[in-house]
């Protein structure tokens, strides 16, 4: 799949000081299952080494681009060099954004923003980023600052599997097949967002009797809003405790015990949740449970990204 990421997360020399600012997950473990496409539009507009710049708000609450050494108005030509870095990424099928935290150009809602006077205002979007929200409004976006927590990669990750996994269907969707993918789908969106899990299966029972084609579109829309939802420790317990359902009648009381102490103890931050979902998936596999075993939600992306063996993915 492709993503598009600020090309000195990957080792590329753009910054103001013609360093960068490699980034290890990007570079070394997410890249075995992605293809980059480069981006930079400060480097695009001012070649490096550069003087540095910043966002200033002005008297009518619009942004402007200031050099920090000059103080001139730069705007003009990082809006037409986004411009231009927006119109080369948007030509490739994107399955998500990579950032480069508290850029200017590419920070997402970090950003420091200044007044005139030169006491900073808060943070916000930079302006190639703002750009990029505007553009794709449910393509998995994340900064790689973010990415530092275990539980926002782990949930930006399954975003881009799913959100990839979404449109590898959408070649080829008819209403059978929405059917099986959404009951595929139902631990992976129940851990997002149970209540937009119910819509979306409204949306596949189609009581209205609409067109496949309205049916799809409303689908695609609800289903890329409810994988960009976090998930937490509350939503993923319950989610455990609803798949345990499925096998609870082939256990006896100790291996039943076992089971949801392992669900206690991934929700109390003892255990990571690759334990109780192994536990899960053995036991699906040797009863047959194939409802179990076709879940995204056992495998949203490939397990060598080992991003359920943290304690710290719990929130």
């Amino acid at each position: 799949m492709k993503i598009a990421v600020s090309g000195c997360l990957l080792g590329e020399k753009v910054r103001f000081d013609s360093g960068h600012k490699r980034d290890d997950f990007v570079m070394d473990e997410l890249s075995r299952y992605a293809e980059y496409i480069s981006f930079c539009p400060e480097n695009m507009a001012f070649s490096n080494p550069r003087p540095s710049i910043r966002l200033v708000k002005n008297a009518n609450e619009s942004l402007k681009v200031e050099s920090n050494k000059t103080g001139a108005d730069l705007s003009a030509a990082l809006h037409e060099a986004s411009l231009l870095d927006l119109q080369n990424i948007a030509s490739h099928e994107l399955r998500g954004i990579i950032f480069k935290s508290k850029s200017p150009s590419c920070g997402l809602m970090s950003a420091k923003v200044y007044l005139e006077n030169g006491f900073a205002e808060g943070k916000d979007d930079g302006v190639f980023a703002a750009m990029c929200r505007a553009k794709f409004p449910l393509l998995p976006m994340e900064e790689e600052g973010r990415l530092c927590d275990a539980w926002l990669r782990e949930n930006f990750v399954m975003q881009l599997f799913a959100y990839d996994g979404f449109e590898k269907f959408k070649a080829n969707a008819d209403m059978k097949g929405l059917v099986a993918f959404h009951t595929a789908n139902k631990f992976m969106l129940q851990s997002k967002d149970e209540t937009l899990y119910r819509e979306l299966g409204k949306i596949v029972g189609n009581h209205e009797q609409k067109s496949f084609t309205q049916i799809f579109g409303e689908y695609e829309f609800l289903f890329k809003t409810a994988i960009a939802k976090k998930s937490s420790k509350g939503k993923t317990r319950n989610v455990l405790e609803h798949m345990s359902g499925f096998v609870k009648s082939f256990l006896n009381a100790e291996e039943k015990a076992m089971l949801h102490e392992q669900i206690d103890d991934y929700a109390a931050q003892i255990i990571p949740l690759i334990v109780p979902l192994s536990t899960l998936k053995l036991y699906a596999s040797k009863y047959g449970v194939n409802y179990l075993l076709e879940q995204t939600f056992l495998s949203p992306y490939p397990k060598e990204l080992a991003l359920r063996s943290s304690v710290k993915c719990v929130k």
